[in-house]
């Protein structure tokens, strides 16, 4: 069973704010059922905590208005941004790259949240940094 829906990964309130139409693609759904199957239900299920979404898909507008970067994984669908209650990023990155859960990107933002990437067959799982203050 998951524990998450497409609309989770597609929510956003920079969307809703402006009025910006953040349907994906079918390519960007593809990738977004492969960050669910392969990355979140994993880490739900090794964790067993809830996962709030911060962030998923973006189209451009949505990304530019989030300040993302112009080659961000968020506009096809590759990543997601989330929180576990009672944990911090850095707990939750030990957690996961200590398991054998597949994932392209691992970073600890501004110590607020966790950024996962996932790119079917094609993931450096580089090793975990963090950004910002």
């Amino acid at each position: 069973m998951l524990n998450f829906k497409m609309s989770e990964l597609i929510k956003s309130d920079i969307a809703i704010q402006n009025n910006i139409n953040n349907m994906p693609d079918i390519n960007s759904l593809d990738n977004m059922l492969n960050l669910i199957v392969f990355c979140l239900q994993p880490i739900r299920e090794l964790i067993k905590k809830p996962m709030i979404i911060t962030s998923g898909f973006r189209c451009q507008k949505v990304n530019f208005l989030a300040g993302g970067k112009t080659n961000s994984q968020h506009l096809k669908g590759e990543a997601v941004d989330f929180k576990i209650s009672g944990m911090n990023p850095s707990q939750i990155i030990n957690i996961i790259k200590n398991s054998n859960i597949e994932y392209d990107q691992l970073i600890n933002e501004y110590d607020k949240w966790v950024h996962i990437s996932f790119v079917k067959d094609k993931n450096r799982k580089q090793p975990p940094f963090k950004i910002g203050a």
